[in-house]
């Protein structure tokens, strides 16, 4: 009887173990699944005309370089921004990256994406970028870009009308 008693109490502490050993993210079977927040992004950004509230390129606070600038989000992925004389037409997205970034974060987060076709010379080549979002809500959305390169950190803050 004592050892019927000892087996069944090394197999109960043996299923112990082991259940502790599985971590909860095996759960769904994919890791970091950020479709439902990429989506509500998309609806909200394609809704009204955007304004640059805020763009810090590595310290230096450029937000008067978008002044007058209306920034709208089209559902085909164009990006159009207008300041009544000049219209400057781009591309931009929201996508799932679970790679690591520059910044050395391992986690997956959300990219929102810019890109104009302009020369480097161009105020808007400075908005390319494969932006993190810090915070996305239906009337603001805050990114951040920490450089590879300098180690600069750049910062874009678009508001809504």
């Amino acid at each position: 009887m004592k050892n019927v008693f000892n087996l069944g109490f090394v197999l109960m502490l043996s299923l112990t173990l082991m259940s502790g050993m599985c971590s909860s993210d095996d759960d769904d079977g994919t890791s970091n699944n950020n479709s439902q927040q990429i989506a509500a992004i998309e609806d909200d950004v394609q809704t009204g005309t955007w304004t640059i509230t805020n763009f810090v390129d590595s310290g230096q606070n450029e937000t008067s370089d978008f002044n007058g600038y209306g920034f709208t989000f089209n559902p085909n992925g164009s990006l159009v921004a207008t300041n009544g004389t000049n219209t400057i037409t781009g591309t931009w997205s929201v996508t799932d990256d679970d790679s690591s970034d520059d910044d050395g974060s391992s986690s997956s987060d959300i990219d929102f994406n810019i890109f104009f076709p302009v020369p480097e010379t161009s105020d808007f080549e400075d908005l390319n970028d494969d932006w993190d979002i810090v915070t996305a809500t239906s009337t603001r959305i805050e990114l951040i870009d920490i450089s590879g390169g300098n180690g600069g950190t750049d910062l874009l803050t678009f508001e809504r009308n």
